[in-house]
């Protein structure tokens, strides 16, 4: 199989900027995409900031930022989505990821690889009405993936070798250790940290500590971040609907529950950093 050299990446989401953001530094062109057009343009300007910030922080230099910019191509041109290997990073929901896998793989040769950075979806299940379901596998970063250094690979029931091989190689190209999982709700992370969540919101829920105390303890235990504040930055409407999907994926086993505090702050419309509030309140970004 030839090695990756271009990349569609799509859904321009916080998720989606973060892996072409990475895509682009270590090297690859990359097309951003989204149904959206504004999304896309500010996916960029986004990203430029991430890039700013990187400077500051003596990571890149200038022209390393420039570089990476150059190698953005931002578009709302499916038709535009011919390429070496597409990531799918949107909503999680099987029939939109169905839908627009089954898409792309038609732009594209039986040779391009197709992956999913779903965080709890069965792979084989996306898979399904794939025409070459050898080419799929998932591929799950984690928030932020710019700076997070795992990635899981997945692969479904009729992934081949050649692409898990391929996708090892690509992951050691964009300085990422890879771990191979199993088809399994939640995979490997999302399954263990789930009650890294869970529990913590039964604590929060009964009352037996503050969701600051929560996060500070847990904090004081060597966690970088706490609870509460990790689901803010990952959207607790996304976390979620994670723990919703692992839930059904172990039939209904009661350790896997979802909250109603989760609950009551999607109905509220209070999703964490992306509106301004969620268990914390973010008054410099926008509401």
């Amino acid at each position: 199989m030839a090695p990756i050299q271009h990349i569609a990446v799509i859904g321009a989401g916080t998720m989606g900027q973060g892996i072409a953001q990475l895509c682009a530094q270590a090297g690859f062109k990359v097309l951003l995409y989204d149904i959206q057009p504004e999304l896309v343009k500010s996916a960029v300007t986004a990203i430029a900031h991430g890039l700013d910030v990187a400077i500051q922080k003596e990571k890149i230099t200038a022209e390393q930022r420039e570089a990476a910019l150059q190698n953005i191509v931002p578009t709302s041109d499916f038709r535009l989505l011919q390429v070496d290997l597409v990531i799918e990073a949107v909503i999680e929901r099987l029939e939109v990821k169905q839908m627009l896998l089954t898409e792309v793989e038609k732009l594209n040769d039986q040779h391009c690889i197709l992956t999913s950075n779903t965080s709890s979806i069965a792979i084989t299940q996306i898979a399904a009405p794939l025409k070459y379901p050898g080419q799929f596998a998932g591929l799950h970063f984690f928030n932020p993936a710019t700076t997070m250094k795992l990635v899981e690979i997945i692969r479904g029931t009729a992934t081949s070798d050649a692409t898990i091989n391929t996708l090892k190689d690509f992951s050691e190209r964009i300085h990422k250790t890879a771990v191979l999982a199993a088809d399994s709700p939640g995979f490997i992370v999302n399954r263990v940290a789930r009650h890294y969540y869970t529990e913590s919101l039964k604590l929060a829920e009964e009352r037996v500590c503050t969701i600051e105390g929560i996060d500070q303890l847990l904090q004081a235990t060597g966690f970088r971040m706490g609870p509460f504040a990790l689901m803010d930055l990952i959207g607790i409407d996304i976390n979620y609907a994670v723990t919703e999907t692992i839930f059904k994926g172990f039939h209904y086993d009661p350790k896997f529950r979802p909250s109603r505090l989760q609950q009551q702050k999607i109905a509220s419309g209070q999703l964490g950093r992306k509106t301004g509030k969620g268990f914390y309140e973010y008054p410099d970004l926008p509401k």
